[in-house]
Protein backbone atom coordinates (compact mmCIF):
# COMPACT_ATOMS: atom_id res chain seq x y z
CA UNK A 1 0.00 0.00 0.00
CA UNK A 2 2.75 2.47 0.93
CA UNK A 3 4.66 1.76 -2.27
CA UNK A 4 1.50 2.21 -4.29
CA UNK A 5 0.78 5.51 -2.60
CA UNK A 6 4.29 6.80 -3.31
CA UNK A 7 4.08 5.74 -6.94
CA UNK A 8 0.69 7.39 -7.29
CA UNK A 9 2.05 10.59 -5.79
CA UNK A 10 5.00 10.55 -8.14
CA UNK A 11 2.74 10.05 -11.14
CA UNK A 12 0.47 12.87 -9.98
CA UNK A 13 3.50 15.11 -9.64
CA UNK A 14 4.66 14.31 -13.17
CA UNK A 15 1.19 14.98 -14.54
CA UNK A 16 1.10 18.32 -12.73
CA UNK A 17 4.47 19.27 -14.23
CA UNK A 18 3.20 18.38 -17.69
CA UNK A 19 0.02 20.37 -17.14
CA UNK A 20 2.08 23.45 -16.19
CA UNK A 21 4.87 23.20 -18.75
CA UNK A 22 3.23 25.69 -21.13
CA UNK A 23 1.80 27.94 -18.40
CA UNK A 24 3.78 31.14 -17.70
CA UNK A 25 4.85 31.47 -14.05
CA UNK A 26 3.17 34.17 -11.96
CA UNK A 27 4.88 37.57 -11.81
CA UNK A 28 7.26 37.99 -8.87
CA UNK A 29 7.19 40.91 -6.47
CA UNK A 30 8.61 44.00 -8.19
CA UNK A 31 12.18 45.09 -7.65
CA UNK A 32 12.69 48.40 -5.89
CA UNK A 33 15.73 49.22 -8.02
CA UNK A 34 15.12 48.78 -11.78
CA UNK A 35 17.47 46.45 -13.67
CA UNK A 36 18.07 45.16 -17.20
CA UNK A 37 17.74 41.72 -18.70
CA UNK A 38 21.17 41.52 -20.34
CA UNK A 39 20.29 38.66 -22.71
CA UNK A 40 16.90 37.60 -24.02
CA UNK A 41 15.26 36.28 -27.19
CA UNK A 42 11.92 38.04 -27.53
CA UNK A 43 11.47 36.55 -30.99
CA UNK A 44 11.28 33.05 -29.47
CA UNK A 45 8.73 33.90 -26.79
CA UNK A 46 4.99 33.40 -26.97
CA UNK A 47 3.93 37.03 -26.51
CA UNK A 48 4.26 40.25 -28.45
CA UNK A 49 7.24 42.52 -27.81
CA UNK A 50 4.92 45.09 -26.26
CA UNK A 51 3.38 42.53 -23.89
CA UNK A 52 6.80 41.21 -22.86
CA UNK A 53 8.16 44.69 -22.19
CA UNK A 54 5.09 45.75 -20.21
CA UNK A 55 5.21 42.63 -18.03
CA UNK A 56 8.92 43.19 -17.41
CA UNK A 57 8.53 46.89 -16.58
CA UNK A 58 5.77 46.06 -14.09
CA UNK A 59 8.29 44.17 -11.94
CA UNK A 60 11.21 46.58 -12.36
CA UNK A 61 12.93 45.16 -15.45
CA UNK A 62 13.03 48.30 -17.55
CA UNK A 63 15.64 47.50 -20.21
CA UNK A 64 16.32 44.40 -22.30
CA UNK A 65 19.12 43.35 -24.62
CA UNK A 66 17.59 41.45 -27.55
CA UNK A 67 20.09 38.97 -28.95
CA UNK A 68 20.29 37.58 -32.47
CA UNK A 69 21.53 34.07 -33.28
CA UNK A 70 21.44 34.08 -37.09
CA UNK A 71 20.92 36.60 -39.90
CA UNK A 72 17.13 36.68 -39.64
CA UNK A 73 17.22 36.97 -35.86
CA UNK A 74 19.91 39.64 -35.95
CA UNK A 75 17.98 41.74 -38.45
CA UNK A 76 14.89 41.39 -36.24
CA UNK A 77 16.87 42.34 -33.14
CA UNK A 78 18.19 45.51 -34.77
CA UNK A 79 14.75 46.49 -36.07
CA UNK A 80 13.08 45.81 -32.72
CA UNK A 81 15.68 47.79 -30.81
CA UNK A 82 15.30 50.72 -33.18
CA UNK A 83 11.54 50.67 -32.63
CA UNK A 84 11.54 50.47 -28.81
CA UNK A 85 13.22 52.95 -26.48
CA UNK A 86 14.26 50.45 -23.82
CA UNK A 87 15.43 47.66 -26.11
CA UNK A 88 19.00 47.35 -27.36
CA UNK A 89 20.29 44.73 -29.77
CA UNK A 90 23.18 42.33 -30.10
CA UNK A 91 23.78 40.72 -33.49
CA UNK A 92 25.78 37.66 -34.50
CA UNK A 93 25.88 34.18 -35.89
CA UNK A 94 25.54 31.72 -33.01
CA UNK A 95 28.53 29.33 -32.75
CA UNK A 96 26.34 26.50 -34.03
CA UNK A 97 25.11 28.60 -36.93
CA UNK A 98 28.54 28.93 -38.60
CA UNK A 99 28.95 25.17 -39.24
CA UNK A 100 25.36 25.01 -40.50
CA UNK A 101 26.14 27.66 -43.09
CA UNK A 102 29.42 26.07 -44.16
CA UNK A 103 28.50 22.39 -43.95
CA UNK A 104 24.73 22.36 -44.23
CA UNK A 105 23.02 20.58 -41.35
CA UNK A 106 25.14 17.51 -40.58
CA UNK A 107 24.03 17.33 -36.98
CA UNK A 108 20.60 18.90 -36.89
CA UNK A 109 18.35 21.61 -38.25
CA UNK A 110 18.79 25.35 -38.13
CA UNK A 111 15.96 27.72 -37.22
CA UNK A 112 15.30 28.16 -40.96
CA UNK A 113 15.22 24.40 -41.61
CA UNK A 114 17.62 22.09 -43.39
CA UNK A 115 20.33 23.71 -45.50
CA UNK A 116 22.57 22.77 -48.34
CA UNK A 117 26.28 23.34 -47.64
CA UNK A 118 27.27 26.90 -48.50
CA UNK A 119 30.99 26.80 -47.83
CA UNK A 120 33.22 29.53 -46.44
CA UNK A 121 32.08 32.04 -49.06
CA UNK A 122 28.55 31.82 -47.67
CA UNK A 123 29.87 32.29 -44.14
CA UNK A 124 31.85 35.36 -45.20
CA UNK A 125 28.75 36.79 -46.85
CA UNK A 126 26.72 36.27 -43.67
CA UNK A 127 29.47 37.82 -41.54
CA UNK A 128 29.54 40.86 -43.82
CA UNK A 129 25.87 41.46 -43.03
CA UNK A 130 26.53 41.06 -39.30
CA UNK A 131 29.30 43.64 -39.70
CA UNK A 132 26.86 46.07 -41.33
CA UNK A 133 24.25 45.53 -38.61
CA UNK A 134 26.86 46.05 -35.88
CA UNK A 135 27.41 49.59 -37.14
CA UNK A 136 23.83 50.61 -36.26
CA UNK A 137 23.26 52.78 -33.19
CA UNK A 138 20.52 50.53 -31.78
CA UNK A 139 23.00 47.62 -31.82
CA UNK A 140 25.17 47.69 -28.72
CA UNK A 141 26.62 44.16 -28.79
CA UNK A 142 28.15 41.62 -31.15
CA UNK A 143 26.88 38.24 -30.04
CA UNK A 144 26.05 35.73 -29.16
CA UNK A 145 29.25 34.36 -30.62
CA UNK A 146 31.93 32.04 -29.28
CA UNK A 147 32.39 28.29 -29.24
CA UNK A 148 30.03 25.40 -28.51
CA UNK A 149 31.53 21.92 -28.46
CA UNK A 150 28.37 20.39 -26.99
CA UNK A 151 26.16 20.54 -30.09
CA UNK A 152 28.78 20.85 -32.83
CA UNK A 153 31.16 17.96 -33.47
CA UNK A 154 34.79 18.06 -34.62
CA UNK A 155 33.78 18.62 -38.24
CA UNK A 156 32.37 22.03 -37.32
CA UNK A 157 35.12 23.36 -35.06
CA UNK A 158 37.09 25.16 -37.78
CA UNK A 159 34.04 27.07 -38.98
CA UNK A 160 33.10 27.98 -35.41
CA UNK A 161 36.53 29.31 -34.57
CA UNK A 162 36.82 31.25 -37.83
CA UNK A 163 33.41 32.84 -37.17
CA UNK A 164 34.32 33.64 -33.57
CA UNK A 165 37.53 35.37 -34.61
CA UNK A 166 35.66 37.44 -37.19
CA UNK A 167 33.10 38.48 -34.57
CA UNK A 168 35.90 39.59 -32.25
CA UNK A 169 37.25 41.78 -35.02
CA UNK A 170 33.78 43.21 -35.77
CA UNK A 171 33.19 44.06 -32.11
CA UNK A 172 36.54 45.82 -31.85
CA UNK A 173 36.09 47.80 -35.05
CA UNK A 174 32.65 49.10 -34.03
CA UNK A 175 33.41 49.53 -30.34
CA UNK A 176 30.60 47.20 -29.29
CA UNK A 177 30.43 44.66 -26.45
CA UNK A 178 31.37 41.11 -27.42
CA UNK A 179 28.71 38.72 -26.08
CA UNK A 180 30.10 35.22 -25.71
CA UNK A 181 28.36 31.86 -25.83
CA UNK A 182 30.73 29.33 -24.24
CA UNK A 183 29.60 25.73 -23.90
CA UNK A 184 32.12 23.01 -23.09
CA UNK A 185 34.83 25.24 -24.58
CA UNK A 186 36.24 27.37 -21.75
CA UNK A 187 39.94 26.98 -22.53
CA UNK A 188 39.50 27.52 -26.26
CA UNK A 189 37.32 30.60 -25.81
CA UNK A 190 39.92 32.17 -23.53
CA UNK A 191 42.68 31.16 -25.97
CA UNK A 192 40.99 32.84 -28.94
CA UNK A 193 40.37 36.01 -26.92
CA UNK A 194 44.04 36.10 -25.95
CA UNK A 195 45.24 35.43 -29.49
CA UNK A 196 42.94 37.97 -31.14
CA UNK A 197 43.10 40.58 -28.40
CA UNK A 198 39.78 41.00 -26.62
CA UNK A 199 37.54 44.01 -27.29
CA UNK A 200 37.21 46.63 -24.58
CA UNK A 201 34.02 44.99 -23.32
CA UNK A 202 33.47 41.24 -23.11
CA UNK A 203 30.32 39.65 -21.64
CA UNK A 204 30.22 35.93 -20.89
CA UNK A 205 26.52 35.25 -21.46
CA UNK A 206 25.01 32.54 -19.25
CA UNK A 207 28.33 32.11 -17.49
CA UNK A 208 29.04 28.39 -17.21
CA UNK A 209 32.50 28.21 -15.70
CA UNK A 210 33.61 27.42 -12.18
CA UNK A 211 35.05 29.69 -9.49
CA UNK A 212 38.56 29.53 -10.94
CA UNK A 213 37.36 30.59 -14.38
CA UNK A 214 35.31 33.37 -12.80
CA UNK A 215 38.50 34.71 -11.22
CA UNK A 216 40.34 34.53 -14.55
CA UNK A 217 37.56 36.38 -16.34
CA UNK A 218 37.24 39.01 -13.64
CA UNK A 219 40.98 39.66 -13.67
CA UNK A 220 40.75 40.20 -17.43
CA UNK A 221 37.95 42.73 -16.89
CA UNK A 222 35.23 40.58 -18.45
CA UNK A 223 31.60 40.69 -17.34
CA UNK A 224 29.91 37.52 -16.07
CA UNK A 225 26.19 37.29 -16.81
CA UNK A 226 24.23 34.78 -14.73
CA UNK A 227 20.95 33.20 -15.84
CA UNK A 228 18.21 31.16 -14.18
CA UNK A 229 20.32 28.01 -14.11
CA UNK A 230 22.23 29.51 -11.17
CA UNK A 231 19.14 28.51 -9.14
CA UNK A 232 19.16 24.85 -10.20
CA UNK A 233 19.91 22.25 -7.52
CA UNK A 234 22.84 20.79 -9.46
CA UNK A 235 24.43 24.18 -10.15
CA UNK A 236 26.67 24.59 -7.10
CA UNK A 237 29.75 25.29 -9.29
CA UNK A 238 27.86 28.25 -10.79
CA UNK A 239 26.98 29.55 -7.35
CA UNK A 240 30.61 29.17 -6.33
CA UNK A 241 31.59 31.22 -9.39
CA UNK A 242 29.02 33.89 -8.54
CA UNK A 243 30.27 34.00 -4.95
CA UNK A 244 33.79 35.01 -6.05
CA UNK A 245 32.78 37.32 -8.92
CA UNK A 246 33.35 41.01 -8.13
CA UNK A 247 30.17 43.02 -7.72
CA UNK A 248 31.18 45.38 -10.53
CA UNK A 249 31.50 42.50 -13.05
CA UNK A 250 28.08 40.83 -12.58
CA UNK A 251 25.09 40.96 -14.92
CA UNK A 252 21.76 39.11 -14.79
CA UNK A 253 19.84 37.63 -17.72
CA UNK A 254 17.00 35.31 -18.60
CA UNK A 255 18.18 33.81 -21.91
CA UNK A 256 14.41 33.49 -22.30
CA UNK A 257 12.56 31.43 -23.26
CA UNK A 258 15.25 29.09 -21.91
CA UNK A 259 16.65 28.48 -18.40
CA UNK A 260 13.60 29.41 -16.36
CA UNK A 261 14.70 29.79 -12.72
CA UNK A 262 13.57 27.49 -9.92
CA UNK A 263 10.91 26.87 -8.74
CA UNK A 264 9.52 27.30 -12.27
CA UNK A 265 12.09 25.25 -14.18
CA UNK A 266 10.53 23.69 -17.28
CA UNK A 267 7.96 26.46 -17.74
CA UNK A 268 8.26 29.41 -20.18
CA UNK A 269 10.84 32.03 -19.30
CA UNK A 270 10.55 35.76 -20.01
CA UNK A 271 12.21 39.01 -18.85
CA UNK A 272 9.62 39.55 -16.10
CA UNK A 273 11.19 36.64 -14.19
CA UNK A 274 14.52 38.44 -13.71
CA UNK A 275 13.63 39.30 -10.07
CA UNK A 276 13.51 35.58 -9.19
CA UNK A 277 17.07 35.05 -10.41
CA UNK A 278 18.38 38.32 -9.01
CA UNK A 279 17.06 37.53 -5.52
CA UNK A 280 18.69 34.10 -5.62
CA UNK A 281 21.94 35.75 -6.71
CA UNK A 282 21.75 38.25 -3.85
CA UNK A 283 21.42 35.37 -1.39
CA UNK A 284 24.52 33.70 -2.85
CA UNK A 285 26.49 36.95 -2.68
CA UNK A 286 25.24 37.72 0.82
CA UNK A 287 24.15 41.22 -0.19
CA UNK A 288 20.92 43.14 -0.06
CA UNK A 289 18.82 42.75 -3.22
CA UNK A 290 18.77 46.53 -3.75
CA UNK A 291 22.55 46.65 -3.54
CA UNK A 292 22.89 43.89 -6.12
CA UNK A 293 20.26 45.47 -8.37
CA UNK A 294 22.06 48.82 -8.20
CA UNK A 295 25.34 47.20 -9.19
CA UNK A 296 23.78 45.09 -11.95
CA UNK A 297 21.96 48.08 -13.42
CA UNK A 298 25.15 50.14 -13.53
CA UNK A 299 27.19 47.25 -14.92
CA UNK A 300 24.73 46.54 -17.74
CA UNK A 301 24.50 50.19 -18.75
CA UNK A 302 28.29 50.43 -18.75
CA UNK A 303 28.77 47.22 -20.73
CA UNK A 304 26.25 48.11 -23.44
CA UNK A 305 26.81 51.88 -23.34
CA UNK A 306 23.23 53.09 -23.04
Amino acid sequence: MAATARNSGSADGERKKQDLKDVPPPPPAPLTVPVADSHTHLDMQGTSVEEALAAAAAVGVTTVIQVGCDLAGSRWAAETAAAHENVWAAVALHPNEAPRIVLGDPGGRSRQGAREPGGMAALDEALAEIDALAALDAVRGVGETGLDFFRTGPEGVAAQEYSFRRHVEIAKRHGKALVIHDRDAHDDVLRVLAEEGAPGTVVFHCFSGDAEMAKVCAEAGYYLSFAGNVTFKNAQPLRDALAVAPLDRILVETDAPFLTPAPYRGRPNAPYLIPVTLRAMAAVKGVDEDALATAVAANTARAFRY
